[in-house]
């Protein structure tokens, strides 16, 4: 199909979901949580942007995501992800990629990047050289028994307190960093703000580069997981404000 002109992105996280319409000044949301099922996304995605017209839809999965499909049920949303249609709930084509590997569409310049999502949970995705490679490295093993989520998620901010939370996400970034071999890593997510000091080639973006991604997003094939280009540089794209 010809690339669109107007893009609906949703970027769905654990406690908001966020949409943005191409061209849009300011961006609209509504609450998430673990109540929040697909159809009742779509049906708030309806209400709320009832006066927008739109072509396509770009979403960004808090999950695992194969060949454009979710793959497993969200950590921290409701249940019946996996298997549902949203071409046929919205009656209009749509692209489904990992929030985090959104993010990372929306702010990458060049090389090696790793993006790392600093939210409810903890997301990831890699772009090689223009090519988006999503990652699971949430619950890979990290020490102490648990996980990488579980010492930068923000369950752990909570339970660790500030300092050593700061702690905590600056040796992920340069663990990581190094085990990738990457030339920067990009912190994104919610509690990206809360940072006060970043590793070496590390730089903080704004959530509202995820609907850059959304743009890109059918700029690439239609299934971004492997040998995707990524086009086009974020610093050049307006970003929206938000509206509640």
């Amino acid at each position: 199909m010809p690339r669109p002109k107007k893009i609906l992105t949703l970027d769905v996280g654990g406690t908001h979901v966020k949409l943005c319409l191409s061209g849009a000044r300011t961006e609209r949301m509504f609450a998430s949580g673990p109540t929040l099922t697909p159809r009742k996304m779509v049906a708030k995605v309806r209400a709320l942007c009832a006066d927008w017209r739109y072509e396509v839809l770009s979403i960004g999965y808090p999950g695992v995501v194969l060949h454009g499909k979710p793959v497993a049920e969200p950590h921290n949303l409701g249940k019946g992800w996996v298997g549902f249609s949203f071409a046929r709930a919205f009656g209009k084509p749509v692209r489904i990629v990992n929030d985090a590997a959104l993010q990372a569409l929306g702010c990458y310049r060049k090389g090696r990047m790793l993006f790392l999502g600093l939210g409810t949970g903890l997301g990831s995705a890699l772009i090689i050289d223009g090519v988006l490679e999503p990652t699971e490295l949430a619950h890979l093993p990290y020490k102490h028994g648990r996980t990488y989520e579980e010492y930068v998620g923000e369950r752990a901010r909570k339970r660790l307190g500030g300092k050593k939370w700061r702690r905590a996400v600056a040796d992920v970034i340069e663990r990581l960093g190094k085990a990738l071999e990457v030339d920067e890593v990009v912190v994104g997510g919610g509690n990206a703000r809360r940072l006060k000091r970043l590793p070496d080639a590390t730089r903080c973006v704004p959530n509202s580069n995820a609907f850059i991604g959304g743009a890109r997003l059918w700029q690439v094939p239609k299934h971004p997981r492997r040998g995707s280009a990524v086009t086009g540089r974020c610093a050049a794209a307006r970003t929206p404000a938000s509206s509640k």
